[in-house]
C-alpha cells in the first residue's frame, strides 16, 4: 500500500509535485523522443511511459524508452529536493498497468542543501554533446565521482584503452547492422526531420556538419546538421559503461535514474557527456558488450565523458515537449 502525505498537506504539496513534473522535461532521452507522461495529483506524481513515442524499429523491446523514463523519474526527484521535499519512489507499483512505471509520494519536507541546488541548476543547463572533446584527460577524482553517483543496482565502469578499442570495433558492427536496416533509417529520418511532433526530435543544429574525428564512432543519422565540430579526436576521452546485474525492465528504468545522477554530477564538474546506444540496439553486439564485463552484467548504454573544447560555443539545447503535452493535473 502506498502511504500519502497527510490531508491537510495535499493542496500545499499539489504545485510542487506539478513543478518537478514540469522539470523533469529537462531530461534526456533517446533521439529527444521524450517517451513520458506524468498525473500531477494532490498527493503524488506518477509517471507513466508513452509507447506512442517508442522508437519501435531501433528499441523493440522497450529499453531505452524505460532508460529514458528513468531520467526523467530521476529529474523530478531532484526538482522535489530542490522545493524542500523528500519523496517515497514506488517503482512500476501496479502490474495490471504496465506503463505506470513509478509514482512518487511526498514523505516530508527537508533543507534545502547547497547540494540539492547545485543539482537542480544542473538540470537546466545538461545538454548532450557531440562534438570531439579537447586533448585534456578527465581527470581521475572526476571520474570516481561519476562512477560513485551511480548507485544501487545499476553501476559505471571505466573502460581500459583495449576495452575502448573492442567498444569502437562492436560500435562500427552495430552501425553497419542499422545503416542495412530500412525500418531503422526510416525511423532515424522521422526523428532528425521536420515529422517529429513539435519540441521532440533532433533539430539540425544539435547535429554534426561533418563526421567528427573519434576512435569510437557515434550514429550514422542519415543527414548532415550544422553543428561544427572543429579538428579535435576523442583520444582523451574517458568511455564508462552503464550496466546491472539482469536485463528486466525494472534495471532498464534503474539505468535511467543512474544514468541521470551522474550525468548531473558530470555537468556541475563541467564534463562534457555524449550517451552511445548503438551498440546496445543490436542484438549480437549488445551480447559483445556484455564481454568487456567478463559476463557478469547486462549493458545499457555506453558514456564518453570528455573536456569540451573552451574556445568553441556548445551545441543548443533540443526542443522540449510543452508542459500541458506531458504533465496532467488531476485536482480531485
Amino acid at each position: 500500500m502506498i502511504n500519502t502525505v497527510p490531508v491537510p498537506d495535499r493542496t500545499a504539496t499539489a504545485a510542487v509535485l506539478a513543478r518537478a513534473a514540469v522539470a523533469a522535461g529537462y531530461a534526456p532521452s533517446v533521439h529527444n523522443t521524450q517517451p513520458w507522461r506524468w498525473s500531477a495529483q494532490r498527493d503524488r506524481l506518477e509517471l507513466f511511459a508513452v509507447r506512442d513515442r517508442q522508437l519501435v524499429a531501433a528499441d523493440p523491446d522497450g529499453r531505452l524508452l524505460m532508460l529514458s523514463c528513468g531520467t526523467a523519474l530521476h529529474h523530478a526527484l531532484v526538482a522535489l529536493l530542490a522545493q524542500g521535499w523528500t519523496a517515497e519512489v514506488h517503482r512500476m507499483p501496479d502490474p495490471t498497468r504496465p506503463d505506470l512505471l513509478a509514482a512518487l509520494v511526498p514523505a516530508g519536507r527537508t533543507a534545502v542543501t547547497p547540494e540539492a541546488r547545485r543539482h537542480f541548476e544542473a538540470v537546466r543547463l545538461r545538454h548532450t554533446d557531440r562534438r570531439p572533446v579537447g586533448d585534456q584527460p578527465v581527470p581521475a577524482p572526476a571520474l570516481a565521482a561519476i562512477e560513485a553517483a551511480a548507485t544501487g543496482p545499476v553501476r559505471l565502469r571505466l573502460l581500459s584503452h583495449d576495452q575502448v578499442l573492442d567498444l569502437a570495433a562492436v560500435a562500427s558492427r552495430a552501425a553497419a547492422v542499422e545503416s542495412d536496416d530500412p525500418r531503422i533509417r526510416v525511423e532515424l529520418a522521422y526523428w532528425t526531420g521536420r515529422a517529429a511532433p513539435d519540441g521532440t526530435g533532433l533539430t539540425v543544429d544539435v547535429l554534426p556538419g561533418q563526421p567528427p574525428q573519434t576512435t569510437v564512432p557515434d550514429r550514422d543519422f542519415g543527414r548532415t546538421g550544422t553543428l561544427a565540430v572543429g579538428q579535435g579526436h576523442d583520444r582523451a576521452a574517458s568511455y564508462l559503461l552503464l550496466y546491472g546485474d539482469d536485463d528486466e525492465p525494472m534495471s532498464w528504468l534503474r539505468a535511467g535514474e543512474a544514468l541521470s545522477a551522474a550525468w548531473l554530477t558530470a555537468v556541475e564538474l563541467g564534463l562534457s557527456v555524449l550517451p552511445l546506444s548503438v551498440a546496445v540496439e543490436v542484438a549480437g553486439t549488445r551480447q559483445s558488450l556484455r564481454g568487456l564485463l567478463a559476463g557478469l552484467g547486462h549493458p545499457f548504454l555506453v558514456l564518453r565523458l570528455g573536456i569540451a573544447d573552451p574556445d568553441r560555443t556548445g551545441p543548443p539545447h533540443t526542443p522540449r515537449l510543452t508542459a500541458q503535452a506531458t504533465v496532467e493535473r488531476t485536482v480531485s
